[in-house]
């Protein structure tokens, strides 16, 4: 959970975070100053340091979902994206893979949507689903 507190005067501007880098969960205080720099407290490695500095001026996410299959064994396949997308992107994103449509075959690793809500990150199946066999 992400809680930002605001000093008097504005600055600096303070947030509470959860690191889910690694398995220990450190509680991150996270400070902002008014020059830019950024601070951050209560890590017990340098991952977490790294991941409350991205996570308070440029939060990303890995989105996993499924998308619709024609012509397949399966009506869906599992898909994720290639990599990180903007936090702000993710409703963009799920909004296009309700839309789209993958045709039978997929393998996996396959890219069945490029550029996916204007990110520079595609989409890609995470399992390989058959083409439906027709008599």
């Amino acid at each position: 959970m992400q809680e930002k507190e605001k000093l008097p005067g504005g600055w600096p501007k303070k947030t509470e975070l959860t690191c889910i880098r690694c398995p220990i969960g450190c509680m991150l205080t996270v400070t902002e100053n008014q020059d830019g720099t950024i601070g951050v407290t209560g890590n017990t490695c340098s991952r977490g340091e790294e991941y409350g500095k991205k996570e308070t001026k440029d939060p990303t996410r890995t989105v996993t979902s499924t998308m619709k299959v024609k012509n397949g064994t399966r009506p869906v396949v599992p898909v994720k994206t290639k990599g990180d997308i903007p936090k702000g992107k993710i409703a963009d994103c799920m909004e296009a893979l309700k839309r789209a449509e993958a045709e039978a075959p997929v393998r996996i690793g396959d890219i069945l949507l490029k550029n996916v809500a204007g990110t520079g990150v595609d989409i890609v199946a995470t399992k390989s689903i058959g083409k439906e066999k027709t008599d």
